[in-house]
């Protein structure tokens, strides 16, 4: 299991250098009925956009857009259906907000061709091109910033596949496949995602975290996404929308294992401890 020695924390968007040394903060825009926390939400234009301003004024450096749901057991959702949530948002968000930096989240080449240009400028795939062999090569002509998650199996079966001889050489290894095969398709700037929530129990979801500063080893910036998950609400017996809290102490424990962008629901909240974390850093 080897790792490059030539990558880099800083990676290029739309021709704007963004070093991520420095955490950043991506927020989650879910364009989607049936999201676990936010679904059906922003389902007006009108809405979409003003969420937007509101995660651009209180820092967020990346949008991800989100039409597919990815939580456990959710619907499958046809192709066309993807492209008709997201390319219109896209379009709108980027019309309206020329400076946003926005990523789609989807696992097919299809969706993420359509969104670059319609006004994209990094792909969220969930499953690191396993779902869609079109994609990383899809990804590599249109040159833009690559984030591949570590899943098994769907978004429909990954609950039950949760067996691993050792989490986190497993999931290591799986990504030194993963980028070695980005590397040779000429994918320029990749950025890895754990997967915290997907084909991983609670309990292994917690080992993770504890082990998290494991993956600094690639040299490959680290995006995290625990927000208001049931690995969270679940431990404190509560639920997705009173686990802000919880959430807020499990980003402070990422960035001090190294994460480098944190996807999330509230950005505002994250920010203040990105900035904290920033002070003891300097201090």
């Amino acid at each position: 299991m080897a790792f490059s020695n030539t990558s880099s924390l800083t990676i290029n968007c739309n021709g704007s250098l963004i070093d991520l040394k420095s955490p950043k903060v991506m927020g989650i825009l879910n364009v989607t009925p049936d999201s676990f926390y936010d679904g059906g939400n922003y389902s007006k234009l009108s809405d979409v956009l003003k969420h937007v301003e509101h995660m651009l004024t209180n820092g967020a450096t990346f949008i991800d857009v989100g039409a597919y749901s990815s939580r456990p057991n959710a619907d499958d959702v046809s192709e066309t259906e993807e492209l008709k949530r997201s390319v219109p948002v896209i379009e709108a968000i980027s019309k309206t907000f020329p400076e946003a930096l926005i990523s789609i989240d989807t696992f097919r080449s299809s969706v993420a061709k359509a969104c670059v240009n319609a006004g994209a400028s990094l792909v969220n795939d969930i499953s690191a091109g396993q779902l869609d062999k079109e994609m990383m090569p899809t990804v590599a002509t249109l040159q833009v910033p690559y984030i591949m998650m570590h899943m098994k199996g769907t978004p429909q079966t990954m609950t039950s596949n949760t067996n691993y001889d050792n989490l986190t050489k497993d999931i290591l290894f799986y990504f030194s496949e993963k980028i070695s095969e980005a590397n040779a398709l000429g994918i320029n700037d990749i950025i890895l995602d754990v997967g915290f929530g997907f084909s991983k129990t609670r309990e292994q979801n917690f080992e993770l975290l504890n082990h998290l500063d494991s993956f600094n080893i690639t040299g490959l910036p680290m995006l995290v996404g625990l927000s208001r998950k049931s690995t969270i609400y679940k431990t404190l017996n509560t639920t997705a929308s009173k686990a802000l809290n919880g959430t807020t102490a499990m980003h402070a424990w990422a960035l001090q294992q190294g994460s480098n962008i944190l996807r999330v629901h509230d950005v505002k909240e994250a920010m203040e401890v990105v900035t904290l974390y920033n002070a003891l850093k300097s201090n």
